[in-house]
């Protein structure tokens, strides 16, 4: 059932991972996508090639996410190119490791560019089109958001600030969009990872997730029910629990 046909949607750094993964399950359902990508233009292009697979129309364009001049640029061009914008997915993020009294002020503000302030500028400047078509935000946040990693409070706090945006934006949004966020755990693409093996004998689930549960859940905000906003959904396979 192609529950997005007609619709168009713009997914951040969908080049590889889970961003991939996303505008997959979108063109599969129906939508056209357009692909934002920084420094991967090559995975871009076999993205879209992949995505031509399910007969949609798709494009891709550069976009750093930090730049408002380039943010602006990538907004008006899929815009353009689809003659509506129905759905907003800030996929784009940074992920880094360090410990908490090591981080440089440098290492925090790119952590907080991208992973926070990127979803905030693609919002508002994607959002006369998305009132226009009655349309949805859905971010990516992280379960790091949710819960401490003590190597990782950078990110961490960008993520938890992430979760906040999407429900201010949800009040500040509505009626005309909903606002949600995918909060995925421990993802791994499915290969056997002994550094990553712990999780999984600690996820009530027995796994560690794939990219592809993350889309599945985008797409249940990107066609659910449009009483559900505000909303943070870990997909985790229980290991918050």
């Amino acid at each position: 059932m192609k529950r997005l046909e007609g619709k168009a949607a713009l997914v951040t750094g969908a080049a590889k991972r889970i961003g991939r993964s996303v505008a997959l399950a979108l063109a599969e359902a129906g939508a056209n996508v357009a692909v934002t990508y920084n420094s991967s233009q090559r995975e871009a292009e076999e993205t879209a090639e992949a995505l031509h697979g399910h007969h949609v129309k798709a494009i891709i364009l550069p976009c750093d996410v930090r730049i408002p001049e380039s943010v602006h640029a990538a907004v008006a061009a899929a815009a353009g190119e689809f003659g509506r914008l129905d759905l907003l997915v800030n996929n784009a993020g940074f992920f880094e490791t360090a410990p908490l009294e090591a981080i440089g002020i440098e290492q925090w503000d790119r952590m907080f560019e991208i992973n926070t302030r990127g979803p905030f500028l693609m919002a508002q400047a994607a959002l006369p089109h998305l009132r226009a078509a009655r349309g949805r935000i859905v971010n990516i946040g992280s379960l790091g958001g949710l819960h401490p990693w003590a190597t990782h409070a950078h990110y961490c706090t960008s993520k938890a600030a992430l979760h906040m945006l999407t429900l201010t934006m949800a009040k500040a949004f509505a009626p005309e969009i909903t606002v949600n966020c995918v909060a995925p755990g421990m993802i791994t693409n499915g290969e056997v990872d002994p550094a990553y093996e712990h999780f999984a004998q600690k996820t009530p689930m027995g796994r560690n997730g794939v990219p592809g549960d993350v889309a599945e859940a985008v797409l249940f905000f990107a066609c659910g029910p449009r009483f559900i906003t505000g909303q943070i959904l870990a997909v985790d396979g229980g290991l918050s629990l």
